[in-house]
């Protein structure tokens, strides 16, 4: 069956067409979307504080008030891809402080572990061209408790739970509304929006919804440019004109008054001009000339008990009398066709429910992203050539004004290097073009270090994240031909050469002596070690790492895995694949290598640790048994015989450099495999420390929980690795839920939880084992049980368990919510968060409630393994998300 680049199916069905027109014939469908961020105030781009404080500078109560620089934010917000026009919702239920106009949370020094949102909102649906969008906001009747929240969460210590909007017991007795907000695009240029208030309560009760469009401020600092306007256009529309994209109308069905004001911090009409109008009462607050640069129309509902009331919007080149809800209908039936050519059509209905909902998420959590880093640094009053001492300071050469796929957009509205290569991952299953385009963002001469250096995020470029762009990108070229029976070389051969810059900076700057081990930093994983990996040590030298280590052997094989392919075309690249296989290989000499000073492997305990070097020149294994120690379990892949042997001449060289190098001989030997059909698998261990390891992995007393992967063992949850400097004893122990290290603000925790993405490469990992050793190896799954089970039943076993995190259980509740009994009941049981990570032993929901971003990746596992070995993974591209090569047949996995 033919197949379009952007979804499985070969159906000509509406959303493909779109998705279609959008990637080849620049029709700009993509061009607005729900690209508003949820939280601009306290970001690194709108500071402009001398103690570089973010979160004080500008506070969620200054927001409403203060012009914003670099970006917008709203409730349920949509705007053009470069911010020009924004609209978002604001409602006032008569008896809050303020008008509601963001999602309220608390700040990093406010809240017991870290910056937490507050509020209750939930992504139901979306396209990826955003021709349809669903989200539901659930809003109390009773005044919001903002002082309770600060005051409880900043009371309570590290050891104590959060203090949750639900704890407080605004929720009684349903006293709520549920704002459902719709958005459908009749055209690309021409949007409709639907309100539909729900009343949850047993009364009947009042809300005071604003719908509102507001420019983003750029004639405050942009020098002769252009101001924009909004004016009155009759009772029910608002006349926009901006130079970007000329005069459209905002138009409201019904006879509505609308306001005026301006999108700035000072003069007679400002910012928070809304809120003193209809909070405060005053009359003076809106501009009575009915002009400005942010308008919104006043809708006074009265919702029966049970009831609700509907509001329709629309955007377009012509003020609206009528607005046809017929266009939702459709677009709702489109969505319903897409997804049902995207996911596997042997999923159960829950599993479809989370895989949709999960896309939706994703989808939604785009965001506009603008930071000119030069000029962020000069209204700092600095020269950007000598600012290294502000934050972001060597990153001068910055210019960012792109829509970016965002982990979430309240607590982490700024991209992640490594969050949004697995992000593409997950995205694939929908929009392969925006896939590709979010891949090579990032290597872009805009964003890309002159040294080479990938920009880790907002609070510091510099930091240095996991190498997973390499990895991703022949994923999702392998991914993009198997759909279209050929891959985009241009696109594959483009990224290669900025990835090989890449390359080189790890190498030139990750490997302190040299020797082909590597020290990346904290590499993402926060407070997982013993020590601040991102600061200097209490004991002088550095560490080794295993994760770094494993990190670079896996970007040398992905690396020698694009070279292969690009070999197809242009025999000049078999050099380049042969000098990726010698890099990988003295990795594997370095981390193998058991004589003279102490290796990474343990011996007796069979596995890896990182390595802390002193500065006498001595060196001791760091025991802590961590996925640090896991990952050298990624490395390994698999590579198409057809590949290698089209070009014998490497495989001369190759055996001809083994040959000349016993160290390599010994190591690579027995760590390259050759599979059934010739698979070549490529590992950083042989047979023996692969057994070891997965006994440890599969063990539920250590690595495996009902729901996944931990990201420490539970072994010491009785047993703490403890390590003495002086008079200070550093420790880890198990923490399967919120971290009680203040690393990092003590906001993250890979001390015990499950995350997704080091799921997602566990399950790699073993898919491609699985190809090298074949049904003949097996292990027991759990270690222990007498279960024995192939390397493809364990992956699928993984996948299971990370699955049922979201699936409801016979009473109706899902593991991801914990104990709150609120979620299994009628107007919140199909409502889904996907958290930025989980408890390791009842796969609680923790972290960021809205991160989508890797989490998202529960819609790939999914999808993947549904229908077990029935299914035709590889027909559906599903084998090649994961594992890269989609070469597992049907007749393999039985």
């Amino acid at each position: 069956m033919a197949t379009s680049s952007s979804g499985f199916s070969g159906s000509s069905g509406a959303e493909q067409r779109r998705l279609h027109d959008a990637d080849h014939a620049d029709v700009p469908w993509r061009r607005w979307g729900p690209y508003l961020s949820e939280r601009q105030w306290g970001t690194v781009r709108e500071d402009y504080s001398k103690d570089q404080d973010a979160w004080h500078f500008l506070s969620h109560d200054e927001a409403r008030s203060r012009a914003y620089r670099w970006g917008e934010d709203g409730i349920a917000g949509f705007c053009d891809d470069e911010q020009s026009v924004c609209i978002a919702l604001a409602m006032w239920n008569g008896r809050d402080p303020i008008l509601k106009e963001r999602y309220f949370g608390l700040t990093n020094s406010e809240g017991n572990r870290g910056e937490d949102v507050k509020e209750y909102w939930f992504y139901v649906d979306a396209t990826p061209t955003h021709s349809y969008q669903k989200m539901v906001y659930k809003y109390p009747q009773r005044e919001f408790p903002y002082n309770d929240l600060v005051a409880t969460n900043r009371a309570r210590g590290r050891d104590d739970f959060e203090y949750e909007l639900l704890d407080t017991g605004i929720f009684a007795e349903d006293r709520y509304f549920d704002v459902v907000v719709e958005y459908a695009k009749a055209g690309p240029e021409e949007i409709l929006a639907r309100i539909t208030v729900h009343n949850r309560g047993p009364e009947e009760a009042s809300l005071r919804l604003l719908p509102t469009i507001w420019f983003r401020n750029t004639w405050s600092w942009e020098t002769g440019g252009q101001r924009p306007s909004l004016r009155a256009a009759g009772r029910s529309a608002i006349e926009a004109s901006h130079e970007r994209i000329g005069t459209r109308w905002f138009s409201v069905l019904g006879d509505h008054q609308s306001l005026f004001t301006e999108n700035e911090s000072d003069g007679p009409y400002r910012k928070d001009a809304f809120h003193r109008y209809v909070v405060g009462g005053d009359k003076d607050a809106v501009n009575p000339a009915e002009t400005g640069t942010k308008a919104a129309f006043d809708i006074d509902l009265r919702v029966p008990a049970g009831g609700a009331e509907t509001v329709l919007l629309r955007f377009g080149d012509s003020p609206a009398t009528e607005i046809g809800a017929e266009v939702f209908d459709q677009r709702i039936a489109e969505a319903d066709e897409f997804y049902a050519t995207c996911l596997a059509p042997t999923l159960g209905d829950a599993e479809r429910q989370v895989s949709r909902q999960a896309v939706a998420g994703m989808l939604w959590s785009k965001q506009y992203f603008g930071y000119d880093v030069e000029r962020w640094l000069t209204e700092h009053g600095r020269d950007p050539l000598q600012a290294r001492d502000l934050r972001n300071g060597d990153w001068f050469h910055m210019i960012c004004h792109d829509v970016i796929s965002m982990p979430d957009k309240w607590e982490y509205p700024w991209f992640a290097a490594w969050d949004l290569a697995f992000h593409t991952i997950a995205l694939s299953l929908v929009d392969l073009g925006f896939a590709k385009q979010q891949l090579e963002l990032l290597l872009s001469r805009r964003y890309l270090h002159p040294s080479g250096q990938i920009p880790a995020y907002e609070w510091n470029f510099s930091d240095v994240n996991p190498p997973v762009h390499a990895w991703a990108t022949h994923l999702v070229y392998e991914l993009d031909k198997a759909r279209n029976g050929e891959g985009d070389h241009d696109w594959l051969e483009a990224i290669f050469h900025k990835l090989s810059r890449n390359f080189s900076w790890w190498v030139n700057r990750k490997d302190a002596d040299g020797n082909n081990i590597f020290q990346g930093g904290f590499l993402g994983l926060d407070n997982i070690g013993v020590f601040d990996r991102s600061a200097p040590l209490p004991t002088g030298g550095h560490l080794d790492q295993a994760d770094g280590t494993a990190w670079m052997a896996l970007y040398c094989q992905s690396m020698l895995t694009i070279a292969l392919e690009l070999s197809i075309k242009d025999p000049v690249y078999v050099e380049q694949a042969q000098a990726y296989f010698e890099h990988f290989a003295w990795i594997a000499v370095a981390v193998n290598h058991e004589t003279g000073s102490a290796t990474m492997w343990d011996e007796e305990d069979g596995f890896f640790y990182d390595l802390l070097r002193l500065p006498d020149g001595t060196s001791q294994r760091l025991r802590v048994r961590s996925l640090v120690g896991l990952l050298p379990l990624a490395a390994a892949t698999v590579y198409d015989p057809a590949l290698v042997d089209r070009h014998p001449q490497l495989m001369e060289g190759i055996q001809d450099f083994v040959n000349r190098h016993p160290s390599v001989s010994s190591v690579v030997s027995t760590g390259r495999r050759e599979g059934r059909q010739g698979k070549r698998l490529l590992a950083l261990f042989e047979e023996n420390k692969l057994r070891r390891i997965l006994s440890r992995l599969l063990d539920e007393n250590e690595f495996l929980s009902p729901y996944g992967i931990r990201s420490v063992s539970r072994h010491h949850a009785e047993h703490p690795f403890e390590f003495r400097v002086g008079d200070q004893t550093y420790a880890v122990d198990y923490q399967p839920a919120e971290s009680l290290s203040g690393m990092f603000g003590g906001n993250s925790n890979w001390r015990g939880p499950i995350w997704m993405p080091a799921n997602a490469l566990m399950i790699r990992a073993l898919l491609n084992l699985y190809l090298g050793y074949g049904d003949d190896f097996t292990v027991e799954c759990p270690t222990g049980s007498g279960v024995r089970m192939n390397l493809f039943e364990v992956a699928r076993e993984i996948s299971d368990r990370q699955t049922r995190i979201f699936l409801p259980s016979a009473d109706g509740r899902r593991p991801c919510y914990g104990g709150q009994k609120v979620f299994a009941t009628e107007h919140w049981r199909d409502l889904i968060l996907f958290n930025e990570y989980f408890h390791g032993d009842d796969g609680a929901g923790l972290g960021a409630s809205h991160q989508t971003g890797w989490t998202g990746l529960v819609a790939v596992f999914s999808n993947m393994f549904a229908g077990l070995a029935g299914t035709e993974l590889l027909d559906q591209g599903m084998a090649g998300m994961l594992h890269a090569l989609p070469v597992i047949d049907t007749e393999e996995r039985r």
